[in-house]
């Protein structure tokens, strides 16, 4: 789909001059779908909130901090997180969406390689994250099943340019644990797309989760976990409001 995403922008901005047809359906939300189905790479960047790495007792890293985020784990804004995890975590993050394949991309040129944003979550199972002690395991312990919903839909870059003034919000069952603004990203987009494609050839529909700010369960006293019934609301301004329920196993 991202590979023919300059036609699908095209047909978008004719929709929005001409309307849509008089038979179009209306818009169910119940029924939207992962709005990036299998991204071939998905990475998680660590660390990336001054106030979070604050709250987590770690340094503030001088590099980003990449971890994968395996494929399997992504699922969509009406997919269930089914979990047995007794230390399930939310993480509130601003997803970008890769639109063509690309290798040593200049931050400066980035935007001409992003097609856009959506809003996600990076679940975190805090037991296998850090039963390693001294040496985490992030990869594994945030890609479970489920753990990487992503959605409603996906903005195009061209709305919302570098993505580095949007509020970021995560309520859980209606109180809100995290609020902050992508301005306090510790490396913007650019600078993300920059250093990974510098590493690694990137490809269209991959996904960067940029960080999460302060307000997770594991920072508070006494830790707060989510639980089978949980209903957690991820709002990032300019995108919308993805909604993510977590189920028992």
């Amino acid at each position: 789909m991202f590979a023919a995403w300059p036609a699908l922008l095209a047909a978008a901005a004719r929709l929005e001059r001409e309307g849509p047809p008089s038979d179009a359906p209306a818009l169910d939300l119940g029924a939207l779908e992962r709005p990036v189905p299998v991204p071939s790479q998905a990475f998680g960047i660590g660390l990336n909130y001054a106030d979070h790495a604050g709250e987590s007792a770690m340094a503030l890293p001088d590099r980003p901090l990449v971890f994968p985020k395996f494929s399997s784990s992504i699922a969509g804004p009406n997919e269930a997180v089914a979990t047995r995890s007794d230390a399930l975590d939310w993480e509130a993050e601003l997803v970008v969406v890769i639109g063509t394949d690309c290798y040593e991309v200049d931050a400066a040129d980035a935007l001409a390689v992003i097609a856009g944003y959506t809003v996600g979550q990076d679940l975190s199972d805090r037991v296998v994250q850090f039963e390693g002690g001294a040496n985490p395991q992030f990869g594994l312990g945030k890609s479970a099943p489920g753990f990487g919903p992503v959605g409603p839909w996906v903005v195009s870059a061209d709305e919302l340019g570098a993505a580095g003034r949007l509020d970021i919000r995560c309520d859980v069952d209606g109180v809100t644990k995290q609020a902050s603004n992508t301005r306090h990203l510790i490396f913007d987009v650019p600078t993300l797309v920059e250093y990974l494609s510098y590493r690694v050839r990137l490809h269209a529909g991959d996904l960067i989760f940029t960080g999460t700010p302060a307000g997770v369960g594991f920072s508070r006293t006494p830790a707060e976990w989510l639980r089978p019934g949980s209903r957690i609301d991820t709002t990032i301004s300019g995108i919308g409001t993805l909604i993510t329920r977590v189920t028992g196993r």
